[in-house]
């Protein structure tokens, strides 16, 4: 399996966003992921995944958690240290609804 870096790399670049946007069914925001240092590599994930899937699916999830690797085990081992993929986590067990992906311009 490759490294979390080494999968990053290969994900689209992003800079043209300033950060992303995930929302519910009903369209309202349940998280930002600002193209910050610290959340900037999820960012890629998360828009990698909606422009694969089209939304954060369960499909789209288990393919993002595979993107994080090492760091997946490390979530689930640890609750609350990985936020962004803790939500991974939440829509592939169904805790959360399918989410919408909204691009925010820089």
């Amino acid at each position: 399996m490759n490294s979390f870096q080494q999968q990053l790399a290969a994900l689209p670049a992003c800079e043209h966003l300033a950060a992303v946007e995930l929302a519910d069914p009903q369209g309202r925001v349940l998280a930002r992921i600002e193209n910050a240092p610290g959340s900037a590599g999820s960012l890629r994930v998360y828009h990698a995944l909606a422009t694969r899937f089209g939304a954060i699916t369960p499909e789209a999830a288990e393919a993002g958690l595979a993107i994080f690797a090492e760091h997946t085990a490390h979530a689930q081992g640890h609750p609350g240290s990985h936020p962004n993929i803790d939500r991974l986590l939440a829509v592939v067990s169904g805790e959360l609804p399918v989410l919408t992906v909204c691009e925010v311009a820089r």
